[in-house]
């Protein structure tokens, strides 16, 4: 065969494209794999089982048996088993320079999604983004680090990922804590072990508040502190104490106070809680106190017992009986006890007993004016990859 000139000419002005074409690709794959060299993936899959009994009218929708906490979600779980929760994060997280930059988006889908009980926004979907928002760090002093988007609370004792909680059912402090903002929050290091955090995020609706989010312009503040006692400090170290406020600062939202205590003890594997949750509603005259105290105590590696006792005071709410996020006006306790057994490889299982007493007015839902009790007993199993 003969070549010409123009032969191995366009051989060249080929060889030279593909060539272009294939380092452009390599480029794109860098740059690919750059982007994603530090994103992990993780997540869980929460299942339970559980059996609700107790006084007559206790088959109408109970208190925060639903291990969301959440009131409108109890019937997903009365007597039943359950899909309380798949959950599926990436994630990358900020590293140690100083204009460091990330991203978290973690999508919830379930009976007990965090989207629709939350407090900046609500659908009927059983599928939900329950965090996304991007992070950013400015090098001002220690370094502020931002989160711009849709993340979860930061106020209250207990964690919307439930396997983090020592009980399996929420309980009534974790209903007046708002779970999830649309907005912005700053952080900052004061120095080890004290930081704070304050930003301001869209309004919602709240529990049958009456919160108007009609005017896109309203906004709540959001505020929290956290003090954690170093390791210096002997068998204290890892205790910590915790404030968060949202404050409205106008007639139409509702104010939220929490304070909590972890702390540690010199008796291994023996830590104790106390939680003061507050809310106070600017719409409707309705004011909660509920006190909470925990007590953990992790015997083995795979074995640990934990007790939850709470009062909830809701004897200034007056906003009717349909404005009342508990089904039950005035006062009442639940003690919750739950042992946890992890006989498999990245699974957590636990069961669980919890009793609820309502002292007057409309127990548990119930049409009648009377002291009630309501009883469960749960299975519950996270697996956690």
């Amino acid at each position: 065969m003969k070549f010409n000139k123009w032969t191995l000419g366009l051989a060249a002005v080929g060889a030279v494209s593909m060539a272009s074409a294939v380092r452009a690709d390599e480029a794109k794959m860098s740059a690919l794999q750059t982007a994603l060299s530090n994103t992990t993936i993780s997540g869980f899959v929460d299942v339970g089982v559980q059996g609700n009994f107790g006084d007559n009218n206790t088959d109408s929708p109970l208190p925060p048996y639903a291990p969301s906490g959440s009131v409108q979600d109890q019937n997903h779980w009365r007597d039943g088993f359950s899909l309380n929760a798949v959950d599926i994060a990436i994630d990358r997280p900020l590293d140690d320079s100083s204009w460091s930059a990330g991203y978290h988006v973690e999508i919830n889908a379930g009976s007990s999604e965090i989207d629709g009980m939350e407090y900046s926004h609500s659908t009927e979907s059983h599928m939900a983004v329950r965090q996304a928002y991007v992070t950013m760090r400015t090098p001002l002093g220690n370094g502020i680090d931002w989160k711009l988007g849709v993340f979860d609370g930061i106020t209250g004792y207990e964690s919307n990922t439930g396997y983090k909680n020592p009980n399996y059912t929420r309980s009534y402090g974790y209903i007046i804590n708002p779970t999830t903002f649309t907005g912005i929050l700053g952080t900052y290091q004061i120095v080890n072990g004290v930081s704070v955090s304050a930003g301001v995020a869209n309004r919602g609706t709240y529990q049958g508040y009456g919160q108007d989010n009609s005017n896109i312009t309203q906004k709540d503040f959001i505020f929290a502190t956290a003090l954690t006692a170093p390791d210096s400090w002997g068998w204290l170290k890892g205790s910590a104490l915790n404030f968060g406020t949202v404050q409205s600062f106008d007639n139409n939202g509702v104010d939220i106070y929490s304070a909590n205590l972890s702390l540690a003890t010199p008796v291994a594997g023996l830590k104790f809680g106390v939680a003061w949750d507050v809310l106070n509603s600017r719409v409707v005259p309705a004011d909660f106190n509920i006190y909470g105290v925990y007590a953990t105590y992790q015997a083995t590696d795979k074995l640990a017992f934990n007790l939850r006792g709470e009062y909830v005071d809701g004897t200034d709410a007056d906003g009717g009986f349909n404005s009342n996020p508990f089904n039950n006006l005035g006062r009442g306790e639940e003690v919750t006890a739950t042992i946890e057994y992890n006989l498999w490889a990245n699974m957590l299982t636990r069961v669980e007993f919890r009793w609820d007493h309502t002292e007057f007015t409309h127990p548990y839902g119930a049409g009648e004016v009377g002291v009630a009790n309501a009883f469960l007993l749960a299975f519950n199993a996270v697996y956690k990859f």
